[in-house]
């Protein structure tokens, strides 16, 4: 609880974010040392600081020796404490492995390699992505919905961190960003914090990465059949292109282990030819083209995001397609099939202007 006015505490929080950012520059791999690591009292070593000032006070106002050596017997726990809880965070490596892309709303998935050259396991180390999101500044208005919004704050905060219990040598863990808008995506600041070995102590680290992920819009449902509806065998023109199919007979090939036991041609196998594989393809032509004109909402955003649906949907069909936004020309529109394609194609719509 804060006694200070929110006019006062949100400028002092902002001048000390900032200053934690000057020391720890972004960098996709970081190493904490006596730069970049803070300790101070835990909740229960507020406590027991007060213990030790009682404790003090008592031994001198009654120079009770018995009182004052209680005294200081639990300094020198504090001092080992202070100590073996800054060393056990002091020394660690995190390097950034991958960001993976996400719809809006979704949350991206960051992977990081940890690596600890310590001959000693360290224990007891919460790793978690700082919460940037405007959710978390609306207020309950009574008592029930600040339970309720207190209950699901925890329970979304222990979804986004991880306890590492034990760790040496080099661990690979994930952890889940949430998103909300579509576009370019600055990861928010990564928390180590542990009070490990005695509670009393609470030492953190902040590590800022350079790297950004990418957030598609997300995909809207439209009719795309009516227009993006794959075109019928006997349209399609003959002598084209062929692709690995089910309808005419391409090829025979060395029959390979693991490969369905139907392809096989059963006729060689009988005339003592070995056993070979029958292989089809099917015609291909008649591409589909997304066109951000032809998309039937009315705003920008909107248009994108029909676009990430029809992306998606002719990249699970393996049907090859243009995307065209408003600045690509006709030959300058990529086209493709598949999945591979079609998220190619949403990297697009995320960097879209």
């Amino acid at each position: 609880m804060s006694f200070l006015p929110k006019a006062l505490t949100v400028p002092a929080t902002s001048a000390l974010s900032r200053w934690f950012a000057s020391r720890a520059p972004k960098s996709d791999s970081a190493t904490l040392n006596l730069r970049n690591v803070y300790i101070f009292f835990s909740r229960e070593g507020t406590l027991y600081a007060v213990l030790l000032i009682i404790t003090f006070i008592a031994g001198i106002n009654y120079g009770n020796n018995l009182v004052l050596g209680l005294c200081f017997y639990l300094v020198s726990v504090w001092l080992i404490s202070f100590h073996v809880t800054f060393a056990h965070i002091s020394g660690l490596q995190v390097r950034l492995l991958e960001v993976t892309m996400a719809e809006a709303g979704a949350p991206v998935w960051v992977t990081l390699q940890l690596r600890s050259e310590s001959r000693q396991p360290r224990r007891q180390l919460l790793f978690s992505f700082e919460q940037t999101d405007g959710k978390a500044n609306s207020k309950p208005n009574n008592k029930k919905d600040k339970k309720a919004h207190k209950k699901t704050k925890h329970s979304a905060d222990n979804k986004q961190s991880i306890l590492v219990t034990r760790l040496q040598g080099e661990q690979i863990i994930r952890l889940p960003v949430p998103t909300q808008n579509r576009g370019q995506f600055e990861l928010p600041r990564l928390k180590i914090k542990t009070v490990y070995p005695l509670g009393i102590m609470r030492a953190w680290s902040y590590v800022y990465f350079a790297r950004t992920a990418w957030v598609y819009p997300k995909p809207e449902v439209f009719d795309w059949q009516a227009q993006y509806a794959v075109a019928s065998q006997e349209d399609l023109p003959a002598g084209g292109q062929y692709r690995q199919g089910q309808d005419d007979f391409e090829r025979l090939d060395n029959y390979v282990e693991g490969e369905s036991l139907a392809r096989v041609s059963w006729g060689h196998v009988a005339r003592g030819q070995g056993m070979l594989t029958k292989h089809f393809a099917d015609p291909v032509g008649h591409e589909q083209t997304l066109d951000y004109a032809d998309m039937p909402a009315a705003h920008h955003e909107q248009k994108l995001a029909q676009l990430a649906y029809g992306a998606m949907k002719l990249g699970e069909l393996g049907v090859t397609f243009h995307m065209r936004l408003p600045n690509d020309t006709h030959s300058t529109a990529p086209m493709g099939e598949g999945d591979s394609f079609a998220q190619a194609c949403l990297l697009r719509l995320a960097k879209a202007q």
